[in-house]
């Protein structure tokens, strides 16, 4: 597995990060046997950067259960995902650090913006945090170039998380060159577009209500359906080079110079493998150009509304 340093001071993680939110539920119910033998899939791969959040379900739960006898072997990533009060953040920790069976946290990372608390202020928690051992780094996630900007006033960020994939390439605009430019390593989530990138769906599928996509505006209608036909057009691309949909997705956020790691999901230890064996492949300058060419002018500005 490659590995990237995260950032100008961070340590070094793989290029595939194992995005932990599907493990907690949030993409269907799963037995906590089938999470921990995903999650020791991943391990055994080379996939020890490990992302999850507080309000990510069961997610940390289960983790900390995968993770018995394998904290060390991890670098593991965490998520404020409440309000930014210094009374919800001291909270947060706590609860963070005991579900997950641990005494720190390597990448403690604000989940979203939350514009009505004072970045100075909620800066200065995550530094006295740091300050006493129970974190060692500090993320922002879902945060626009400007409000990186202002975060970095208070003190260094080490790490941005943005939504990026084929499909949904906002953050390639502003957020990705800050981050280069600033020495932020950047984690990309959702480079699958939460499935539209796999090849598994039709226009016709039906998602369960316990499914987030049951309700998101790329899965509906018309949407859903223009979306499945660009990705049938890329899938046959892919196909072409002897890989699959999914290799090619993951492959091409790391194509950018930006990127550090990917955060891919699992379900199964066979899916796992598969974010895996993505890293390997390296596409060219030729290769991107043909990919745009493919994919013409289709983008997806936001994939809830």
């Amino acid at each position: 597995m490659r590995s990237k340093q995260l950032g100008k001071y961070g340590p070094d993680v793989p290029v595939i990060c194992l995005g932990a939110w599907p493990l907690g539920g949030g993409m269907g119910v799963l037995p906590d046997k089938q999470v921990i033998d995903t999650v020791h899939a991943a391990l055994d791969c080379g996939i020890n950067f490990i992302d999850t959040a507080e309000g990510y379900q069961t997610s940390e739960s289960v983790l900390g259960k995968a993770l018995a006898g394998k904290r060390d072997k991890v670098i593991l990533a965490t998520k404020l995902s409440g309000d930014h009060s210094l009374e919800h953040m001291n909270r947060a920790i706590e609860n963070s650090l005991r579900a997950l069976k641990t005494d720190y946290i390597d990448l403690y990372q604000l989940h979203a913006p939350k514009p009505e608390y004072p970045i100075e202020q909620t800066m200065g928690g995550l530094l006295r945090l740091k300050e006493q051992g129970k974190i060692r780094y500090i993320g922002v996630s879902n945060f626009s170039a400007e409000q990186h900007a202002e975060a970095l006033q208070y003190g260094h960020v080490d790490s941005s998380q943005p939504m990026y994939s084929m499909l949904v390439r906002t953050a390639g605009e502003a957020v990705l060159p800050f981050c280069e430019a600033h020495g932020i390593g950047v984690i990309v989530h959702s480079p699958l577009a939460k499935g539209l990138l796999t090849g598994k769906y039709t226009p016709d599928h039906k998602f369960p209500e316990d499914d987030e996509r049951s309700w998101m505006a790329a899965f509906q209608t018309e949407r859903f359906a223009s979306a499945l036909r660009v990705a049938d057009e890329l899938n046959a691309w892919a196909t072409a080079h002897g890989h699959s949909l999914v290799d090619l997705a993951i492959a091409w956020t790391l194509a950018n110079t930006a990127v550090t790691s990917c955060i891919v999901g699992a379900k199964t230890p066979e899916q796992a493998r598969q974010n895996a064996e993505a890293a390997q492949w390296v596409l060219t300058a030729d290769d991107l150009r043909e990919i745009d060419q493919i994919q013409g002018d289709f983008r997806i500005l936001n994939l809830h509304r």
